[in-house]
């Protein structure tokens, strides 16, 4: 593990971060941290109101707290996607995502069926892995995306080869996700053609894949690609795939464990799409502390057992949420994210025309930003650099760098980093 040892440059640094944070006029503030940008300060005066919660971990599929409910509300309900009342916990995004596929799979057979009741022939199947109680069904997912590491979830990723190298997998469809063009005002008419294209093939796919008798029972997708590259794609494409997934009667999946939580300006990037109906199901974790996915009424799993776990979740990480939620409303850190993320990528277009043989395809929304580099070891030299002093920067795709700072991010921060890259780039220059 790369925190193994406290003599690890990565773990002085954090160290180094801690002993000058908690120095500051905000010392009576615990700094949560996240590499994936979720950072922000919970007060310690409320850790009171969380020791009974901590101590005692409950299995929630089992005996939830009383008041499970009300803290849900408090917390990932007071959040939730428009067209939303329900969420299911879970503990990480893999296991998100996991069981969201599961209660895609579930809505669909009943919706074949007409009714949620199996017959005597699908329980006796299931138990031998043979259709039809294990159907021949299959979601559909993008090159490029990445939805996590377990079994289904592997199945509909793409992003790097050695998340699925030797691990047996589904016999899954896979699309094409746009490659647009940037900047995306000086590209309109090449990039809608490309989008097109990629929403054609997609309907193309859905059909194919019913008539060799594995239809597709749901779309999974991120709204914007981070693993595979910070691969954006517009409203209207996605408009049109939602379109696509109600003509075709597939439940459509939007993947928001890496790009939920704000760092693009909104809490969810899909709402940047403008729709009142976005999704059937939204998935999270990481900067919402908890994992789950949010969900339409008709996907409800039917009977106890079905969708569930150990300890589905973990209470602690929702009062936790709470705060978390209360402190991004009280400091206006959404509209914080926004101006950062216009100086960061006004700032990284302008490093880009001064480095065009190392720096190119500038992108983001808010501060969920990334550049391409020229090759791949010009890229990891300018991570290891950026990290000596004291930037941490991270890779994504075959070429870029990620860029994902905290919603405490102000402009100012934008500008000491920005002088810190160039030092960076000068050197490669």
């Amino acid at each position: 593990s790369l925190l193994t040892s406290t003599h690890h440059p990565l773990v002085q640094l954090f160290k180094k971060a801690a002993a000058k944070y908690n120095s500051d006029a905000r010392s009576s503030y615990w700094l949560i941290l996240s590499i994936n940008g979720g950072n922000t300060v919970y007060p310690a005066k409320a850790f009171k109101k969380l020791r009974s919660t901590l101590v005692n971990r409950p299995a929630l599929g089992i005996l939830p707290p009383e008041n499970f409910p009300d803290k849900l509300t408090e917390s990932l309900l007071s959040v939730s996607p428009s067209g939303m009342t329900r969420v299911q916990t879970m503990a990480c995004g893999s296991c998100s995502n996991e069981n969201a596929y599961k209660a895609m799979f579930i809505w669909y057979r009943n919706k074949e069926r007409g009714h949620n009741m199996p017959s005597d022939e699908d329980v006796s199947t299931c138990m031998i892995n043979k259709a039809p109680g294990c159907p021949d069904l299959s979601i559909l997912s993008f090159n490029g995306g990445f939805h996590g590491r377990t079994m289904g979830c592997l199945a509909t990723t793409h992003s790097k080869a050695i998340h699925k190298l030797d691990v047996p997998s589904f016999d899954w469809p896979m699309a094409p996700f746009p490659r647009l063009q940037y900047p995306l005002e000086e590209f309109t008419r090449e990039n809608a053609q490309e989008e097109a294209r990629c929403l054609e093939e997609t309907e193309d796919v859905i059909v194919k894949w019913r008539q060799k008798g594995n239809p597709v029972a749901g779309i999974v997708i991120e709204p914007i690609q981070a693993e595979g590259g910070d691969n954006h794609a517009s409203p209207d494409f996605f408009k049109g795939l939602r379109n696509i997934a109600r003509k075709h009667g597939c439940a459509f999946h939007v993947d928001e464990v890496q790009t939920g939580g704000g760092a693009t300006g909104k809490y969810w990037a899909h709402e940047h799409w403008g729709m009142d109906d976005p999704a059937d199901i939204v998935s999270f974790s990481k900067k919402l502390l908890t994992g789950g996915y949010y969900h339409k009424d008709e996907l409800q799993a039917d009977k106890p057992y079905r969708i569930f776990n150990t300890w589905m979740g973990d209470p602690s990480k929702n009062l936790l949420l709470a705060e978390v939620l209360n402190v991004i409303r009280r400091e206006n850190l959404l509209e914080e994210v926004t101006r950062s993320g216009k100086a960061l990528l006004n700032g990284l277009y302008d490093l880009q025309a001064q480095y065009p043989g190392i720096l190119s395809r500038a992108r983001g929304q808010g501060t969920f930003c990334a550049i391409d580099i020229c090759d791949d070891a010009t890229r990891n030299s300018i991570l290891l650099k950026a990290r000596d002093k004291g930037v941490l920067l991270g890779g994504c795709g075959d070429r870029s760098i990620r860029f994902r700072p905290a919603l405490i991010f102000k402009e100012y921060h934008v500008h000491i980093f920005l002088n810190i890259f160039n030092d960076v780039l000068a050197e490669h220059k």
